[in-house]
């Protein structure tokens, strides 16, 4: 099945970029050029990273570091104003 049309791209040519280590849209476009034209198969490619063992995001990152289980938890416990 094709992600990005413009250029081509197959959904195993994306997954093969995450296994070669790609974790953003960013990294698969350098890699493949999926993603660098119109843009209409980023949200795809951002679907194929998550569900594909990409590294998690930075906030996902930071709410598994602080024991969180919801991302958004740990943007607001960041955020959060500190009780005097």
């Amino acid at each position: 099945m094709y992600v990005c049309m413009c250029h081509a791209v197959t959904e195993a040519q994306v997954k093969q970029k995450i296994d070669e280590g790609a974790n953003t849209p960013r990294q698969i476009a350098q890699g493949c050029k999926a993603g660098t034209d119109c843009g209409s198969c980023v949200r795809r490619i951002q679907a194929l990273l998550g569900e594909h063992g990409a590294r998690p995001c930075p906030t996902a990152r930071l709410a598994e570091r602080l024991g969180l289980a919801d991302p958004a938890a740990a943007t607001a416990a960041v955020t959060a104003p500190q009780a005097a």
